[in-house]
């Protein structure tokens, strides 16, 4: 999953990051009454009681279990609940698309599940002996990660659910929102070809699915200098980009057939007069900020339309390798995209919405993923899906780089996914 950790990293220094990371999904939670926690309304989606459960199982099963002695699991049961996927573990799974339909364990009973699993994991940082310590600061840096991915699942989930009620409730009333304009006009950034390297460094955290770093050889090519807008994509709805089979892959004309698209997900209304549904409740749209809750399907026939075409991962790590973390993530507590700012120079990188690439998700050259059920994260999923890069307004800024490669299915739209183009400059 990563190169072996630097040991020399305080143990209280870890204790304090470790309570940090699990306060914030608790953090998130707050405007939740009891009977949101329960809630599944889609298939991909989670209840948020689940995912606060789960990532408690993650720490339990992989860090508590083999290197805390002595350790009490708080439920026999919860490591068949709160299991997602790893079949390693020998326990089995409760069905995901079943995951809403339970009403036991109750809410609180998974906060006095995760104030359990914190008293050991604080128990097993603080007096873990030296020969298991490297392992062990291991498999914290996985599990501290793995709960920021289901943070941003938190929001995203919590968003869906929301949408689903007719009475279009609002998660964060307070969230503020940006004046509504006109997208700024888009300009083009130029990249030179040639071999260049790209995956993460030997050194620090990283996925499994980021290494090794590899050479590759990359055409001239370049790069919008923003995403595209939501005004942009009026343009498409006015040209008849839903109704046109002309500029979609077969799968995605499928895709908008049998779904009735007619605009991104959590559009509503028509012509010039659209809203959307934010985590904030219903607003009017705004054409300056990034379109977002696109499947790949709908990116594509996009870039199409406008003459141009997805960029590869490759080329998107490229562009962002030499750039800062720094953007609309989720620490600005704006949990919507906003405008790109007024800037020279490739802009909105990181954060705001994840860019759609053209890439599929593929093992680099010598990829092998870990030994055991830790191997299953993510190498069991190199099949059928796209590449995405650069975070979303919902993604911890300490949990994104330029390496990092999420993935999701070519039809999902329920994330804040969104597009940036390209051009070849041949």
């Amino acid at each position: 999953m990563l190169e072996p950790p630097v040991n020399d990293v305080p143990r209280d220094a870890l204790l304090a990051n470790y309570r940090r990371v699990r306060a914030f999904s608790e953090q998130l939670c707050e405007p939740l009454a009891a009977e949101d926690y329960v809630l599944q309304t889609a298939v991909e989606a989670s209840p948020p009681r689940w995912h606060l459960a789960h990532v408690s199982w993650f720490f339990e099963t992989f860090l508590l279990r083999p290197f805390r002695a002595g350790y009490q699991v708080f439920h026999p049961r919860f490591e068949y609940l709160f299991n997602s996927y790893y079949e390693q573990t020998g326990t089995g799974f409760w069905p995901r698309p079943e995951r809403g339909l339970l009403s036991r364990p109750t809410v609180a009973e998974i906060y006095d599940y995760r104030s359990h699993v914190d008293t050991a994991m604080a128990a097993l940082i603080g007096e873990c002996a030296e020969a298991l310590w490297p392992q062990v600061v291991q498999r914290l840096q996985i599990g501290l990660n793995h709960e920021q991915q289901h943070q941003e699942l938190l929001v995203t989930d919590i968003k869906q659910n929301f949408a689903y009620n007719p009475l279009r409730p609002a998660y964060r009333p307070d969230l503020p929102a940006a004046p509504l304009a006109d997208p700024a006009p888009l300009r083009w950034s130029p990249f030179e070809g040639g071999l260049f390297e790209i995956g993460a460094a030997q050194q620090g955290f990283a996925y499994d699915n980021e290494r090794p770093r590899h050479r590759v050889f990359v055409e001239a090519f370049a790069l919008a200098d923003r995403p595209v807008t939501n005004g942009e994509w009026l343009e498409f709805i006015a040209d008849g980009g839903y109704a046109n089979p002309a500029l979609w892959l077969s799968d995605g004309w499928t895709a908008v057939q049998q779904g009735g698209w007619r605009a991104p997900l959590y559009w509503e209304g028509q012509g010039r007069d659209w809203e959307l549904m934010t985590l904030a409740g219903v607003r009017p749209l705004n054409p300056a900020e990034p379109v977002s809750h696109i499947s790949y399907y709908e990116a594509d026939a996009f870039a199409t339309w406008a003459g141009k075409r997805l960029p590869t991962e490759a080329e998107w790590e490229l562009a962002a390798a030499a750039q800062p973390v720094t953007g609309n993530l989720v620490e600005t507590a704006w949990l919507h995209p906003r405008p790109a700012p007024q800037v020279d120079g490739i802009r909105q990188l990181f954060g705001d919405v994840w860019e759609w690439t053209g890439s599929a998700y593929l093992p680099y050259p010598g990829y092998r993923p870990p030994a055991g059920a830790l191997g299953e994260y993510n190498g069991k999923f190199m099949c059928n899906q796209m590449v995405l890069r650069g975070g979303s307004c919902a993604t911890a800024s300490d949990h994104i780089r330029a390496s990092y490669r999420n993935f999701f299915y070519p039809h999902e739209r329920w994330q804040f996914n969104g597009l940036r183009l390209a051009e070849d400059m041949r």
